[in-house]
């Protein structure tokens, strides 16, 4: 039987794709789906891996031994999740241990705004590149971005790739529970007169940091997302979903949410790693 050439592969895939099939094995992908399926799942695999490093300081620094271990085991989940998401990167063809020793994930900067640009060449989500300084940096952080990277991650639920969508059912339920602890702390924190100043400064930084992280809206590379059922909806889309989320429980404790401007000139395509 004659192999089929790529453009024969990719009628096939966009057949397949139009059905709402899955896909289920690197042989049945087009070198385009791959590239952007890797550039997809390393975003996340990297961001899982960095953002457990900022968080290993609050092991110890936490107020007390019960948000030790609270935080302790958000760095064994964020941990597992990179690990389980480099196990697919693996069966991509990608050498994991040796990408791994050659990326230092625990760098951080100490600017104040880095808007969208991203400073290593690693692929997490900038946000990443940002200390996480006080206890109130650390809740606002589960609070924003780990609500943030839910409504980012939930086209991934049902995406074209089924051992992604595997993968990602578990990973969302843990996700969840991180954010419930931010949301009962700032609650706990916005309540007390003593420390609802604090907080609302620590959302005067995260909220913004957290609006940059999901992309250009109308990017090209986004639509090329869509038409391979990689991602369901446009970066401005899931954006507002985002935001809209935020208010709703920013209302609800007594907390203003602060203006963000995007930077339009300053927002690029996500960057494409080559397979």
């Amino acid at each position: 039987m004659a192999k089929m050439t790529e453009a024969q592969k990719e009628q096939l895939l966009a057949d397949r794709l139009g059905k709402g099939e899955k896909i289920l094995s690197v042989d049945e992908m087009t070198e385009e789906y791959r590239h952007h399926l890797t550039n997809l799942m390393m975003m996340q695999a990297d961001s899982e891996l960095a953002g457990a490093y900022g968080y290993v300081p609050w092991i110890m620094k936490s107020p007390d031994i019960r948000e030790t271990l609270v935080v302790s085991q958000i760095v064994k989940d964020e941990v597992r999740h990179a690990r389980v998401m480099y196990r697919l990167l693996e069966g991509m063809g990608i050498d994991v241990d040796d990408y791994f020793t050659k990326h230092n994930f625990n760098l951080r900067v100490e600017e104040a705004d880095i808007g969208t640009e991203r400073l290593a060449d690693d692929k997490r989500v900038n946000i990443f590149y940002y200390p996480i300084n006080t206890w109130n940096d650390f809740i606002m952080f589960n609070f924003c971005m780990d609500r943030g990277a839910g409504h980012q991650l939930e086209d991934s639920l049902d995406c074209s790739y089924k051992p992604w969508c595997d993968t990602m059912e578990g990973i969302f339920k843990e996700e969840t529970m991180h954010m419930a602890h931010g949301d009962q702390w700032v609650k706990r924190l916005a309540s007390d007169p003593e420390t609802k100043e604090d907080i609302q400064k620590a959302l005067d930084v995260w909220y913004p940091r957290t609006m940059n992280i999901f992309g250009r809206r109308g990017s090209k590379k986004n639509a090329v997302y869509r038409r391979l059922g990689l991602k369901k909806r446009d970066n401005d889309d899931v954006r507002q979903s985002f935001a809209a989320d935020i208010r709703k429980n920013c209302a609800v404790v007594g907390l203003e949410v602060p203006a963000w401007t995007p930077e339009e000139k300053k927002m690029t395509e996500e960057p494409f790693i080559p397979g």
